[in-house]
Parts: C-alpha cells; sequence; structure tokens
C-alpha cells in the first residue's frame, strides 16, 4: 500500500505515451508532496518502467504504475486496487485517448469513448475528488467553420475522421455526468513538437507537409495544397502540459471548456514559408490540387513517416478560428502562454532533420547487411 500522508493523489490515463508521460513529468516535478497513480496497458510495461528510470529518485519514489486498462471496467484494476485509488485521489487526469488520424476505428471507439465512460465512473467513486480533467480536442467542432467558442457543444456537422468523431463522442458522454462530478474539458488545437526539443511521438498533423519541404531539392519549391490563406493553429505540447497543470489544479476551472490555442495563428502559407526558411529551403510559391498533394506525400522518403495526409489536407481548407476567453482569463499572471510559432520553429525543423539522418543511417546499415553475403 501506498503512503497516506502527501498532500495531493492524482491518477493518471494514457501513461507512457507521449502527451501523458509529459504530464506525469510536469506533475511530479512541480508537486514536491504529490502521489501519481499511473494506469499502464501491460504490453506498454516495458516502456512505461524505462521511462521511469529516467526520473530522479525523489520523482520516480512518488509514481505508481498500475497494471490495467483505462478504457477497460474500473480500468482494469482489481477490487482492492480500485477501491484504494478512488478513495485516495483529488484529481484525475484523463489523457488516455487516440488521436492519430489512421487509427482503427474499433480502437478509437473503445479509448475515446469506451475511456471517457470510465473516468467517469473512477470520478463518481472517488469521494474526495476536486478535478476530472479530460483531455478532449478542438477538432470535436469538426468542419464547423468561423469562431468556435469554448462553451459551444461538439458539433453535429460531419467529422473528417473517425478520431474526431470519437473524440466528440467521448467529450458528451462525460459532459452527461457534468451534474454529478467534477469536470473540466481542455480542448487543445494540433499539437506538435516541444519548442525547446522540438520532440513529438509522431509525424502527424502538419509534417508530412513539412517532411516533403525538408526532403525536397534545396532550390525547389513545393507548392502547397491549397491557397494557404487560412488559420492554422498549432500549439507546442509544452505550452499543452504547462497550461493543463496550471488549469487542472485551479478550482476556478471546475464546469468550465478551455481551447488551448494560439490566440494568434499564422496562416497556413506563413507557417510553411517559415518551416523552409528554417530549413534553407525556397519558400512555397502557388499551390496544386489536394489529389496532386496527396500523391507527392505518398513519396516513399514520406510515406514510412506518416500514413494518411489527407485530413490534415481537409483542415487545411476550413475556415475555423478558436476562442479562448477562458483560457486566457485563467492562465493570466501565471507566466503561461502560448509561444509564436516563429519563437521555436528552427526547433520543430532541427528535430525532424535529425530523424530524417537517423532513418538514413538505418537504411544505409540495412544495405550494407543485405550486400554482406555472411549476414
Amino acid at each position: 500500500m501506498a503512503r497516506t500522508d502527501y498532500e495531493s493523489t492524482v491518477l493518471l490515463t494514457g501513461y507512457p505515451s507521449f502527451v501523458a508521460r509529459r504530464m506525469a513529468e510536469q506533475i511530479l516535478r512541480n508537486e514536491g508532496n504529490t502521489l501519481l497513480y499511473c494506469v499502464v496497458k501491460n504490453k506498454l510495461a516495458g516502456p512505461a518502467e524505462a521511462f521511469a528510470q529516467t526520473l530522479p529518485a525523489s520523482q520516480r519514489k512518488r509514481l505508481i504504475m498500475l497494471d490495467g486498462d483505462a478504457a477497460a471496467m474500473d480500468m482494469g484494476l482489481s477490487g482492492a486496487e480500485f477501491n484504494e485509488v478512488s478513495s485516495k485521489i483529488d484529481r484525475i487526469f484523463h489523457f488516455a485517448h487516440v488521436s492519430y488520424i489512421d487509427a482503427d476505428p474499433k480502437l478509437a471507439r473503445h479509448v475515446n469513448v469506451q475511456g471517457a465512460k470510465e473516468a467517469a465512473e473512477m470520478a463518481r467513486a472517488a469521494p474526495r475528488l476536486r478535478n476530472l480533467i479530460h483531455l478532449s480536442s478542438a477538432a470535436v467542432s469538426g468542419s464547423r467553420t468561423g469562431v468556435v467558442t469554448e462553451s459551444d457543444p461538439p458539433s453535429g456537422a460531419p467529422y473528417r475522421t473517425i478520431v474526431e468523431e470519437t473524440q466528440a463522442q467521448g467529450e458528451q458522454l462525460i459532459r452527461r455526468s457534468a451534474h454529478r462530478i467534477p469536470l473540466t474539458v481542455l480542448r487543445p488545437s494540433i499539437i506538435i513538437g516541444d519548442c525547446e526539443s522540438g520532440e513529438v511521438d509522431r509525424f502527424d498533423g502538419p509534417y508530412p507537409l513539412i517532411l516533403l519541404i525538408l526532403t525536397s531539392p534545396a532550390n525547389a519549391s513545393v507548392p502547397l495544397p491549397i491557397r494557404g490563406d487560412l488559420p492554422l493553429n498549432l500549439v507546442p505540447v509544452d505550452f499543452v502540459i504547462r497550461a493543463a497543470h496550471v488549469i487542472g489544479s485551479s478550482p476556478r476551472a471546475v464546469g468550465r471548456t478551455f481551447h488551448l490555442v494560439d490566440p494568434s495563428p499564422l496562416s497556413a502559407r506563413r507557417v510553411f514559408e517559415l518551416v523552409a526558411h528554417a530549413a534553407g529551403r525556397r519558400s512555397p510559391r502557388g499551390f496544386v490540387p489536394s489529389y496532386v498533394a496527396r500523391s507527392m506525400i505518398r513519396a516513399p522518403g514520406i510515406a514510412r513517416f506518416v500514413k494518411s495526409p489527407r485530413a490534415f489536407l481537409e483542415l487545411l481548407a476550413t475556415n475555423v478560428r478558436y476562442d479562448a476567453k477562458n483560457t486566457t482569463e485563467i492562465l493570466r499572471n501565471t507566466g503561461v502562454l502560448c509561444p509564436p510559432f516563429e519563437s521555436y520553429v528552427d526547433h520543430i525543423v532541427a528535430y525532424v532533420q535529425s530523424r530524417l539522418r537517423e532513418r538514413r543511417r538505418q537504411q544505409d546499415v540495412e544495405m550494407q547487411y543485405a550486400d554482406d553475403p555472411l549476414s
């Protein structure tokens, strides 16, 4: 049994996925007397433990990994574990979600919808709970255009992907319990790499076009799939995590929804002009039909990193802006601000370039072994 004299006890789902891992780091680093329970699927026990070993000893001893499944009944915990966790926790950061656009529909429904249901069940069983922080997405607005406010419910409009649809269904489901549990909903826009290291878990969202620019000849000018004059709302993962921590720890957040977005998003064309400049490439010129762009992005060197650029290309053609009054108000005077893309684009590009170099080295090794008759 864990100690009982901690100031706070938190349950985190989704660990050790990239965003949940960053959330775990944030909590353990900034809350010196908080115990953190993490629900970990058995098949991810190895990576979860490997990450835990990178933490300072003072943090590692406050991280308790529980074998379970955030989307299974009682989160896959034994009766004793469920009772222990629910009796102690005062916050739940429900970060278990599927966000990659080529996800299996069955998996997306299981994690995004059933997971929301189980998070609400855990919240109802927790007598000390102060807040259930549910990680949703700004994409629950679907194909809606114009200004989307934080008070707007998930859209009934058509969705571009099964992921958007199931994220909306998950948010709708968990909101049905809002009259019975303290609930906060977070809606980040497109999450990209860390603004200092550039680190990201997968090359999704805008990364296919970034890869296309970086892998094209230095003197080539890559056309965009559309005119590119609409806003492209990108947020670095470190801003999302810091904002989520501040919001999730504030009593004023309960019952509210927060858009974690860039308050002054650049146009898509300007974003990719900055990428090209940071990479020493020519700026994009003109545009081509989206079906041509899809073929370009399926080039072998890029297809190794990404599966389906279709949804992102459709997103580039959606004229939507996200109001963030609640977020601006609650983060005021905290020092947590979404940095402008111009301030960290170099780090994003440098990280992608390092991954490309790593891929080329692996290919060289594979070719050497393939040519070696003794291998």
